[in-house]
């Protein structure tokens, strides 16, 4: 259960957001910091920016996932619950970006889905390895990061 929630408009720009405290701080922070981007750009882009769900923010010109909102949401948003292997590479994304982390290993990705009750991965390791081929992702010793080919597959 929630035990914060927060809605602000500034402009054509809404945030609405419901969770942890400390976590929805850290969401309104990477809002706030972006205002002045986000009113400077199309409204189409702007109105997509808005709260939770699967949206393409403009990063560098170039538009990418973001994941944000519960973990339940994003899995649905993203197509993620039959296949595991995308079921892994969105709980990967979603880690990225909504609890901030920047690198993960398959102990993240497993204890995320349990923690948050979407089920278990039959072989997170062999997910893992089926992302790495795909490009989707990148090892670094235990550790892994989704790239940007594994957060356009995800659109």
């Amino acid at each position: 259960m929630a035990d914060s929630k927060l809605e602000i408009k500034v402009g054509a720009i809404t945030f609405s957001g419901e969770g942890n405290g400390d976590w929805l701080s850290k969401q309104l922070d990477k809002v706030l910091a972006r205002i002045p981007e986000l009113l400077a750009a199309p409204s189409d882009i702007a109105q997509n920016s808005g709260s939770g769900g699967a949206h393409q923010p403009i990063i560098g010109g170039a538009q990418h996932t973001q994941a944000s909102g519960t973990l339940a949401t994003f899995l649905k948003t993203a197509n993620a619950n039959d296949s595991q292997t995308r079921k892994f590479l969105a709980t990967a994304l979603w880690l990225h970006d909504a609890e901030d982390k920047n690198r993960l290993t398959t102990s993240d990705v497993s204890g995320a889905l349990s923690k948050h009750k979407q089920g278990k991965l039959t072989n997170a390791s062999n997910c893992l390895a089926e992302n790495a081929k795909r490009g989707y992702c990148v090892r670094e010793g235990k550790q892994f990061y989704v790239t940007n080919e594994g957060r356009e597959s995800l659109k």
